[in-house]
C-alpha cells in the first residue's frame, strides 16, 4: 500500500526511523542500452520529486533497486541519491 507523503506516492515508510521507500523491481539489465536510457530518464524525473517531497517533510528516502547495473545508472544521475540493491525480482 502506498504512502501519501507531501503530495506524492511512496512504496513504503520504514517506521521507528523516518524513512520512504521507492521499489524498482525492473529488470533493468535484460533491457537494451535505448530502453534502458529512456527507464532512467522516467526514474530520474520521479524520483527528483520524491526525493525533495520526502525532504521538505523531514524523511530521508531510499531506492530499492533489483540489480546493481540498474543502481549504477540512477547513481550517475543522481550522485547523492541512496540506492540499495534488494535483489527484489518482479
Amino acid at each position: 500500500m502506498d504512502v501519501l507523503v507531501g503530495g506524492e506516492r511512496f512504496d513504503a515508510l520504514q517506521v521507528g526511523v523516518r524513512v520512504l521507500w521507492e521499489i524498482k523491481t525492473h529488470r533493468f539489465d535484460t533491457y537494451s542500452d535505448f530502453i534502458q536510457e529512456r527507464e532512467i530518464e522516467k526514474e530520474v524525473a520521479q524520483l527528483i520529486k520524491e526525493l525533495a517531497a520526502a525532504r521538505a517533510c523531514g524523511y530521508d528516502f531510499v531506492v530499492g533497486v533489483s540489480t546493481q547495473a540498474h543502481r549504477l545508472a540512477l547513481l550517475a544521475r543522481i550522485p547523492t541519491l541512496h540506492v540499495v540493491v534488494t535483489g527484489c525480482t518482479r
